[in-house]
């Protein structure tokens, strides 16, 4: 019989992977480096563990979007004052902070 295999904390082995974004698209991308994040390409993925790897993106300027979204694509962020929401576009915030798409919050 077959037992259920559990990867403990102490055993998982992480790795360091540079992911180069240029030419890439964002959203394609942003999947591939959350499934290495979260562990899930490693055999021994076990959901309660931290199996993921640890992601260094370089040439994050160069990350490119499909079809109008350049444009169409509105980024919100908010001073936490009344009224205080600002919005940009992806050209825009590309143009002037080069990798923030790609960047955690």
């Amino acid at each position: 019989m077959m037992k259920t295999f559990s990867a403990k904390a102490q055993d998982v082995r992480h790795d360091w992977y540079v992911v180069d974004a240029s030419d890439k698209v964002l959203g394609r991308l942003a999947a591939e480096i959350a499934r290495r994040l979260r562990g899930k390409h490693k055999p021994e993925y076990t959901p309660h563990v931290d199996t993921g790897d640890f992601i260094v993106v370089v040439n994050a300027g160069k990350l490119k979007v499909t079809g109008a979204k350049g444009s169409d694509k509105i980024y919100y962020r908010h001073s936490t004052y009344p009224g205080g929401v600002y919005e940009t576009s992806f050209d825009k915030m590309q143009g002037r902070f080069p990798g923030r798409a790609c960047r955690s919050p």
